[in-house]
């Protein structure tokens, strides 16, 4: 029964339940692999061109946009809802995946292989499965004529691996239009579920619903001295400077900060569990581990992060270069950016220039509200003895682009997972791969949550 008395079947099946783990599997086998470098990034296109299709079959009217770059294909689909006064509700989900290699899988990574329960595949988790969730959503919607409360705007979405510049960002900039009526949106990356042991000896499965996620700043590191012979003497050298500026911000632990949304997540987990956290000790990250895997995304959340990623210097052995170049993934927190450069800045020190190759805002906003409540009721309509918890996200999603719109998002991409599955591994990790029961279970709550939003 769920919170408003509702008497929910979990097992019930619907037309978007009984093709859910097909679409997923038709997703994966589109190689969609973003590298960054828009020359040699593939498959968006023709995997938009597909999503269009299969929501013009069902009936729906469709807009294809490619967003500043040939092959970037984005796909919009309106269902009109009881009330047109009403603000809109977009559910988005990006089509793009990382690239993988296939040796190191067990699997083909763009095989979409149904085996041992699990749909198997590159973007299983981040984040296709979501995607087909809302495509089979979309679909049975419109083939038996339902009307939701309101708008729904499905928005399937190009290039959020790299960024989003020629995503949802390009599309805000370019295309405003098409986020008209839109005032709240779900997508990546919460509604998953993690088990936690109760005081009392019991389980307990919290659904973490992502209110707030760090900044996204992607740097360019550049360190420049004279070239030379490689034999002589040098007193200074490019790679030098710029590796011993790498290693000291590498190393560099960041200051610790609760934002609020961490701090209710913490607060959660202990009412339940019994388990206290305390952020003013220095160790915290010990404490967090009592929490399993999940504690790789909730330690990243109570400071700034500033991992070197990748180096770029020289052109033969011999020769001492001019210039060496370094790329550092940032990941800020709400309200941290300035400090966090100062400390950047002194951490490289003056002989080492720095530029932003991607930098997005942080976002965060209130775990409350009428579509909050509906998570929440969803959730508790198909687990009633679950509870829903806000938390921040370490990484980022196409929110930050559409919170430029004034658009209030939330990550809700529903799953119920069995408590030993190492799901934040999953995330761009070898073996990607999403439990059926999971996708079938997310299907009815999305279901839910969209009839009761």
């Amino acid at each position: 029964m769920s919170a408003t008395g509702e008497q929910v079947d979990p097992n019930r099946s619907s037309r978007a339940v009984s093709e859910v783990v097909e679409l997923v599997s038709t997703l994966i086998r589109f190689d969609t692999s973003n590298t960054g470098d828009p020359a040699t990034t593939q498959g968006e296109s023709e995997c938009a061109h597909w999503v269009a299709d299969q929501l013009h079959e069902a009936g729906f009217v469709t807009e294809y946009v490619e967003s500043g770059i040939p092959g970037r294909g984005n796909v919009f689909a309106r269902l009109a809802g009881a009330d047109p006064d009403r603000g809109a509700l977009m559910i988005h989900g990006h089509l793009d995946v990382v690239p993988a290699e296939a040796a190191d899988w067990s699997v083909h990574p763009f095989s979409g292989a149904v085996r041992e329960g699990y749909v198997w595949g590159r973007g299983a988790v981040d984040m296709k499965g979501m995607v087909g969730m809302m495509l089979a959503v979309a679909r049975q919607f419109k083939l038996e004529g339902t009307v939701p409360p309101r708008d729904l705007v499905f928005a399937f979405i190009a290039d959020e691996e790299a960024g989003g510049t020629w995503g949802s960002h390009w599309l805000v900039d370019n295309r405003p239009e098409l986020f008209d009526g839109v005032t709240e949106a779900v997508g990546e990356v919460g509604g998953f579920s993690l088990t936690v042991p109760r005081r009392d000896g019991s389980e307990r499965r919290l659904y973490l619903v992502q209110t707030a996620e760090k900044n996204l700043s992607w740097m360019r590191l550049r360190a420049k001295a004279r070239a030379g012979h490689g034999s002589f003497l040098h007193e200074e050298n490019a790679v030098t400077l710029l590796a011993d500026a790498v290693a000291r911000l590498g190393k560099h632990t960041f200051p610790l900060v609760l934002s609020d949304s961490v701090a209710e997540f913490l607060a959660a987990v202990a009412e339940e569990t019994g388990l206290q956290f305390d952020p003013t000790q220095p160790d915290i990250e010990g404490q967090l581990a009592k929490l399993g895997t999940i504690s790789r995304i909730v330690g990243a959340t109570l400071r700034d992060t500033a991992n070197p990623t990748m180096l770029k210097a020289g052109y033969k052995a011999n020769v001492i270069p001019q210039t060496a170049e370094a790329v550092v993934d940032c990941r800020v927190l709400p309200g941290r950016q300035e400090a966090f450069e100062r400390e950047v800045d002194e951490l490289i020190g003056p002989d080492v220039e720095r530029e932003w190759i991607v930098k997005h805002d942080s976002y965060a906003t209130t775990f409350d509200g009428d579509l909050v409540e509906a998570m929440n009721t969803a959730v508790l309509a198909h687990d009633p003895q679950a509870r829903t918890v806000p938390f921040m996200l370490s990484g980022g999603t196409d929110a930050k682009a559409f919170a430029r719109l004034g658009i209030r998002c939330f990550g809700f991409a529903p799953l119920q997972l069995p408590a030993e599955l190492d799901f934040s591994a999953l995330f761009h990790g070898v073996d990607e791969r999403v439990p059926v029961a999971s996708l079938e279970f997310g299907t009815r709550v999305l279901e839910h949550f969209l009839l009761h939003s």
